[in-house]
């Protein structure tokens, strides 16, 4: 008993991708000695699953309200702020996108002669509903589509978290508590205090349920290599260079950005925020960054001390470039991999949810696997396939965490203007 318990402590111990990479081992083995019988995998994983899913909603809803009352945003810069980090975010989804569509990672696969043949009937298949839905789509008007999209949102508060196919409402709610509590609260620490307090008992429940992780994987992959071998995974190595094409293009984004509009070059910013970049690949965390980038920012590059506030601080928090992007990717994948066709409104709504998603991210520990959920839910796509992905997920992490605190790096310096200081805000 001893012996087991001790066993049990140190694989505790060991970080949740080491855990995983083990259940994925063993499950691909496992997949290989049972064949098709791994199917038996299905329904546990499936009811597991359901356990993150009914934590990720409430999750999201909270980090998205205590990230929305914690911002402080000084008069006269709110609007620039605003726009710099809409823009930077459509920008950073437009190329995830992109990429995605262009290189189609989920479609390519090791596939065998039987494979390929299910592979061109499910192509002829996606291609009739592909017709039928432009023939469809020519009949409605935009202002039907609209009204569509108006039908599917909740009739009542507590109905975006008893429906997993109202995503949607769960961010709206989210995003108009957070404004009305900004403006109605006559001391918004306190109410902060008491959101977080709610948003840490819901991680801390999160964090029960993530122990499962490597066990769903371990039955998800037995399933997966057990029914189509080892394809699959030949796709995952195609992401990965999809993701790392599509974070290199938003990087570039930003430094031709701070060059155009900011009195601060290139070279200086990355020379003098070299520690917080490394701090950012190394921990995975904007939040735990935060302080070494204001640092920076403020010592090493000099740019002024309201520009550097709004954009490392505040922007931490909304400024998620990089995990927007690898959501909208993966969400594609997934489809991809499957061979599900999303029409131009779902991949529409995968945007909507990877943006909103990823503004509470950074305070959500585990937050690749909660967002995932949100924006897989939002189009019907299977979450098991998320799992997946958790093998390279703490690897792209890193570069993603990268990504967003050069966001947050290029909102400073363009903040800070064309003259030093931040003159052209006098």
């Amino acid at each position: 008993m001893n012996l087991l318990s001790s066993l049990l402590g140190k694989w505790q111990q060991l970080p949740l991708y080491v855990r995983t990479l083990t259940g994925m081992t063993l499950g691909a083995i496992a997949g290989v000695l049972m064949g098709k019988e791994a199917v038996v995998f299905e329904k546990p994983c499936g009811a597991m699953m359901g356990l993150v899913q009914m934590l990720a909603a409430p999750v999201a809803f909270f980090a998205i309200v205590h990230a929305l009352t914690g911002a402080r945003i000084e008069k006269g810069k709110s609007a620039r702020l605003i726009r710099l980090l809409i823009t930077n975010t459509v920008v950073a989804i437009i190329i995830g996108m992109s990429v995605a569509n262009l290189i189609a990672p989920g479609e390519r696969r090791g596939l065998s002669e039987k494979e390929r043949a299910q592979v061109a009937e499910q192509a002829e298949i996606n291609a009739a509903q592909i017709s039928t839905a432009m023939a469809s789509a020519e009949k409605s008007k935009p202002v039907d589509k609209i009204f569509q999209l108006l039908e599917k949102l909740p009739r009542t508060v507590l109905g975006p978290f008893t429906s997993s196919d109202q995503v949607i409402g769960v961010i709206i709610l989210a995003l108009l508590l957070g404004l009305a509590l900004r403006k109605i609260s006559p001391d918004i620490e306190v109410t902060r205090t008491t959101v977080k307090v709610f948003m840490d008992a819901f991680i801390t429940m999160l964090h029960w349920i993530v122990q499962l992780v490597p066990l769903i994987v371990f039955g998800v992959v037995a399933k997966e290599v057990g029914i189509n071998g080892f394809s699959s995974f030949i796709s995952l190595l195609w992401l990965v260079v999809a993701v790392l094409l599509a974070l290199s293009l938003q990087f570039i984004y930003y430094m031709t950005r701070v060059a155009l509009q900011s009195w601060v070059t290139p070279r200086q910013l990355i020379r003098g925020c070299r520690e917080a970049l490394v701090m950012a690949f190394s921990t995975a965390s904007s939040t735990a960054t935060m302080p070494v980038t204001y640092e920076c920012l403020i010592t090493n590059v000099k740019v002024s001390k309201s520009s550097a506030n709004l954009g490392a601080l505040v922007g931490a928090n909304f400024n998620n470039d990089g995990t927007a992007l690898y959501e909208a990717m993966a969400a594609l994948f997934i489809a991809q991999l499957i061979g599900m066709h999303l029409d131009v409104t779902a991949q529409l709504t995968i945007v909507l949810c990877a943006v909103a998603a990823s503004v509470g991210a950074a305070g959500i520990p585990s937050a690749g696997l909660i967002t995932m959920t949100l924006v897989l839910t939002a189009v019907g796509l299977p979450l098991e396939y998320s799992l997946l992905l958790i093998p390279i997920d703490w690897f792209l992490d890193r570069f993603r965490t990268m990504i967003n605190v050069c966001g947050d790096l290029c909102v400073s310096c363009v903040l800070d203007g064309k003259r030093k200081h931040g003159e052209l805000f006098d």
